[in-house]
């Protein structure tokens, strides 16, 4: 290999790790604060292991949840509106009463989740898994239900 294309991949693997390292900082920092006040304002927590975690009435509004795993996450009477919930894991997850008005759960895992008196409204379900999830109105979705509660 030539020095020259030696010297430009370090630099080029350099400022990856820089980036990477830069972009984990902010995760964490974020992660921090949620573990520390349960609440956790647009915050970026994408990808987080946070299943059985207990955030019950916590301020997740704006929180960006993609492809976090949530599993049986106690989110009752949280506000998660406006949030990005994008093939999370909220299987068994208790979200009796909260808010999620406008989040975007397209394509979420929630077999078996409750979501007893929760506040749907502008909520986005496209692909969401709702097999035997407890509905809004209290009745069990059916076993084929993606995207709505049949």
């Amino acid at each position: 290999m030539k020095k020259w294309s030696v010297k430009f991949f370090s630099i080029v693997a350099v400022a990856a790790l820089v980036c990477l390292l830069g972009m984990g900082q902010a995760g964490a920092y974020d992660l921090e604060k949620l573990l520390n006040t349960g609440s956790c304002s647009a915050c970026n927590l994408s990808g987080a292991n946070l299943s059985g975690i207990d955030l019950r009435g916590g301020d997740l509004s704006g929180a960006n949840f993609s492809s976090a795993d949530l599993m049986g996450a106690d989110l009752s009477g949280a506000n998660l509106s406006g949030a990005k919930l994008l093939r999370a894991n909220l299987t068994g997850a208790d979200l009796t009463g909260a808010d999620l008005s406008g989040a975007n759960l397209s394509g979420a895992k929630l077999f078996t989740a409750d979501l007893r008196g929760a506040n749907l409204t502008g909520a986005d379900l496209s692909n969401a898994d709702l097999r035997r999830a407890k509905w809004t109105d209290g009745r069990r979705c059916e076993g084929v239900s993606f995207g709505e509660c049949n």
